[in-house]
């Protein structure tokens, strides 16, 4: 199924329906890279988790051994109401400069996806046109919600054995706190951090608007009804992104805690929908460490990152890189003429 295929006015049945019947991992390819592991010169499980990630690869690449050609980043920006709440140290007019300087090539996430070798591709989700403060007003209507999710899917039109996801938009870690909270139960400060560095009555005042935008929807339990009524545009396409890729067996880096946030979704209607992703990281906002555990991803990288933009994922990205060169590149033992 392509993404041209997911018409813009896919019901929520229909993509309940998608992710309860996923197509699943290719055994074969992941089967022959797991016996050629055992067979590289090294004693067994020496090279820990990158021998898992070389497996991953071949699962959801069908290759075997597995290659990373056409890594791609794909950043998605969006302006949100619950920002004039004051949830953000910075004004939500900084969301367009971002992805300026991005596209510029002066943003940390352009400079690392040069760096890794992957494409860079951003998608302004209407920015300067934020969505209602979700304190006081659901962020988006049905219609809108699988709109931006189709709107994702497309993600893969651009031609990619890899994606890595990011995003970019003021006001998102009080999106995505709330929605994990909703998501996962707990109270609002259990979800809740500094996001661009937010502290004091300030911060107070960022756990007051998600616990405020928590409680609004009344206790809904329906992950899709939770994404429209407190989610966001990129949330919404990350989500769909997400989706497609499962649905062509292309494997995803997730970035940070936003991202995660919209992946969780996807895992709260099927817990299998995220085998194909990693997590590249965790960040230092303090829930995304809760949201990994909830969703049983164990992050490849802390270093303490809270910049979103793709830039944990990118890093990442080097890792899995050097994971499938190692596999592919090492001899065997009859190759090297050693008997064991």
């Amino acid at each position: 199924m392509t993404a041209a295929a997911v018409p813009a006015a896919l019901p929520f049945d229909d993509i309940r329906r998608l992710v309860a019947t996923l197509p699943p991992a290719d055994a074969e390819a992941e089967g022959r890279v797991r016996a050629r592991e055992g067979q590289l010169v090294k004693p067994p499980g020496a090279l820990g988790r990158l021998e898992e990630i070389a497996a991953w690869l071949a699962a959801w690449t069908g290759r075997a051994p597995a290659q990373i050609t056409r890594p791609l980043l794909a950043v998605f920006a969006s302006d949100h109401g619950i920002a004039a709440r004051g949830t953000s140290a910075y004004p939500p007019a900084l969301t367009r400069s971002v992805i300026d300087v991005m596209a510029a090539g002066g943003a940390a996430a352009s400079v690392l996806a040069q760096e890794a070798g992957a494409g860079l591709k951003i998608y302004d989700l209407a920015v300067g046109m934020p969505t209602p403060d979700i304190c006081e007003a659901d962020a988006l209507d049905e219609r809108g919600c699988v709109a931006t999710m189709a709107y994702g899917m497309e993600v893969l039109a651009e031609g990619t054995d890899l994606l890595v996801l990011g995003e970019v938009g003021i006001g998102n870690t009080a999106v995505a706190a709330a929605l994990a909270c909703a998501l996962f139960g707990g109270d609002a400060a259990d979800w809740t951090g500094p996001g661009t560095g937010v502290t004091g009555a300030a911060f107070d005042a960022k756990v007051a608007a998600v616990r405020q935008a928590v409680t609004r929807i009344g206790g809904e339990a329906d992950p899709l009804e939770i994404l429209r009524r407190v989610g966001g545009r990129e949330f919404a396409a990350l989500a769909g992104a997400i989706l497609a890729a499962r649905l062509q067996r292309v494997p995803v880096i997730l970035d940070g805690y936003a991202v995660c946030a919209a992946a969780a979704v996807l895992w709260k209607l099927n817990p299998q929908a995220l085998d194909h992703c990693l997590a590249g990281h965790v960040s230092g906002e303090p829930g995304h460490r809760r949201l990994l555990a909830a969703i049983g991803q164990e992050p490849l990288l802390d270093l303490g990152m809270r910049l979103g933009e793709g830039t944990g994922g990118l890093l990442a990205l080097q890792l899995v890189k050097a994971a499938a060169a190692t596999h592919a590149g090492m001899a065997t033992f009859e190759q090297a003429g050693i008997a064991v």
